[in-house]
């Protein structure tokens, strides 16, 4: 009896677990296409654009500087007005406005890419905010990102629905 009961009570519990699994609903979205599209990225792009024109003007002219200052070197040294001590020091201090200009370059890209994320940052908030409410509204268990699914079937895209949502 006791053997009975166990295997009634196993036979509940393994048709309640296999009732949540086909209960569970799951949904993907591109959100790479989702936030090209939408108008805020778009309206984002031209102060990108004036930031790294800014920046570029500046590298522009290090450079110029830099080749200035390497054209003078130069001649000086095929007129032979430079010692081996002046030549030695302005070969350092080209070499160091060298260095410089990799490193503004390095650090113009940090500044580009902090300036993007800071005014991505709020559409990607509402992106999220968004999926998750399509999510509750209609039952999905999970959204996945279809960037990183191999297969998935066309009509689990929740892409239309959050695009409703976002009003896009």
């Amino acid at each position: 009896m006791k053997k009975l009961i166990k295997i009634g009570v196993l036979m509940v519990a393994l048709f309640c677990f296999s009732f949540n699994l086909q209960a569970q609903k799951y949904g993907y979205i591109n959100s790479n296409a989702l936030i090209e599209q939408m108008p805020a990225v778009k309206q984002l792009e031209p102060e990108l654009a004036s930031l790294q024109k800014i920046l570029n003007k500046k590298r522009e002219q290090m450079i110029t500087d830099l080749q200035n200052k390497s054209a003078q070197a130069q001649q000086k040294l095929e007129a032979e007005l430079m010692s081996p001590a002046e030549q030695k020091r302005t070969q350092e201090e080209l070499m160091k406005d060298q260095q410089a200009i990799g490193q503004y370059e390095q650090t113009m890209q940090q500044q580009l890419l902090e300036k993007q994320q800071t005014l991505l940052q709020p559409i990607l908030d509402q992106v999220n905010e968004a999926i998750k409410q399509v999510a509750k509204d209609n039952g999905y268990t999970m959204i996945f990102d279809s960037a990183v699914l191999l297969y998935a079937d066309e009509t689990q895209d929740v892409g239309a629905l959050v695009k409703a949502k976002l009003g896009i």
